[in-house]
């Protein structure tokens, strides 16, 4: 991919504030029309990046370049980036028409134009009959729409999206996930997307970066990312997972076995081959979904006795209290024999080596 199929680079961008290091030394590169996420959790520092990508916040080292040109010193009204807050920042002095046409009025376009581009953007966002209406009277959904729309309509090369439905009720985020991605593929504009909700950058993203002290652990596709984290950071933070500390106690290859502080024996993979040896402090993960429940005890697995049940739905789950005193969250199926399992019920939990994922912990061989 050479520098003309890309829309937005960072090259060794930091950020420091005194003493604190914000950004460290991050580099990313973001092709054109695709939809990128960054993820992390609060104080990561997704929002300083993301501020410095906007020019409201200059690197204290590293180059941003957008369509192959830096934009250092670049005022943000000179970029052709636009941006989305998490709170929107409609004017509600001004109806909805009046909102999205204020950018091209400041670009002093004529008013046939700007009320061709105003009603073509609002066809494009399946809401034709709005113009009129006043901020007050739309629905969240409808707000979210309008907010990019406003954007849009000024053909941004770059549309940057600050946790744009943190403020959202849970069933219109739900929904407004599947709006955004339709309306990036409408609009087949770069779409980057800050976030600390795992669910919002899998489900929307086609590539995602996740964050953590500043830097990025891992950039890839979300299929990757969940089923091969490159870091234990990135194992623990991306889906649900089981996590245990432990030691590892016998190295064949990848394939390990490692006992947990509780005493509880688990056979696994390593993460990385070949880095990890007899005696080293391990991490241990293990997601609910690939973990499966049989009523009794048997000669294979690990016996427990079922601690409690969190009814989901199709994703409902049980805590299982293992012999070792270790709590395993497994995902109950609804085929498979064990959705009425019960509180006090005796089962044993099994898994494949493959999907344990094995990580050196910090201070590996202490």
């Amino acid at each position: 991919m050479g520098p003309d199929d890309l829309d937005l680079q960072c090259l060794g961008v930091s950020k420091s504030f005194g003493s604190v290091k914000a950004v460290q030394d991050i580099s990313l590169d973001i092709a054109s029309g695709s939809f990128f996420s960054i993820l992390g959790p609060s104080g990561c520092g997704k929002t300083t990046l993301m501020r410095m990508i906007a020019g409201f916040e200059e690197p204290s080292a590293g180059d941003i370049r957008i369509k192959g040109r830096s934009v250092l010193e670049v005022p943000p009204n000179r970029r052709n980036v636009k941006m989305v807050f998490q709170h929107l920042a409609l004017f509600p002095m001004m109806n909805v028409y009046e909102n999205i046409a204020y950018g091209l009025r400041c670009q002093r376009m004529g008013k046939e134009e700007i009320r061709r581009k105003v009603h073509d953007v609002l066809d494009r966002i399946a809401l034709p009959d709005v113009a009129g209406r006043e901020i007050h009277q739309l629905s969240g959904g409808q707000k979210q729409r309008i907010a990019i729309a406003r954007c849009m309509v000024l053909d941004p090369d770059v549309l940057l999206l600050d946790e744009p439905l943190g403020a959202l009720d849970l069933k219109l985020r739900e929904a407004m996930k599947i709006e955004l991605k339709l309306l990036q593929h409408q609009f087949n504009t770069t779409f980057v997307y800050i976030t600390h909700d795992q669910s919002e950058a899998l489900v929307m993203s086609d590539r995602v970066a996740v964050m953590n002290n500043g830097r990025f652990e891992q950039v890839g596709a979300p299929q990757e990312l969940y089923h091969r984290p490159a870091t234990a950071f990135v194992a623990g933070f991306v889906g649900d997972s089981n996590r245990w500390s432990g030691r590892v106690q016998s190295v064949d290859g990848a394939a390990l076995e490692v006992a947990t502080e509780g005493g509880l024996p688990v056979k696994c993979t390593a993460a990385n081959d070949g880095t990890l040896a007899k005696g080293d402090r391990v991490e241990l993960f293990v997601r609910p979904e690939f973990i499966s429940i049989d009523r009794g005890s048997q000669t294979s697995g690990l016996s427990g006795i079922v601690d409690s049940l969190l009814f989901n739905g199709a994703n409902s789950r049980a805590l299982v209290r293992t012999d070792s005193e270790e709590l395993v969250e497994a995902d109950i199926t609804l085929t498979g024999g064990t959705d009425d399992i019960r509180p006090g019920e005796r089962v044993s939990l099994t898994w494949a080596p493959e999907n344990a994922l094995c990580f050196a912990a910090a201070g590996k061989a202490a």
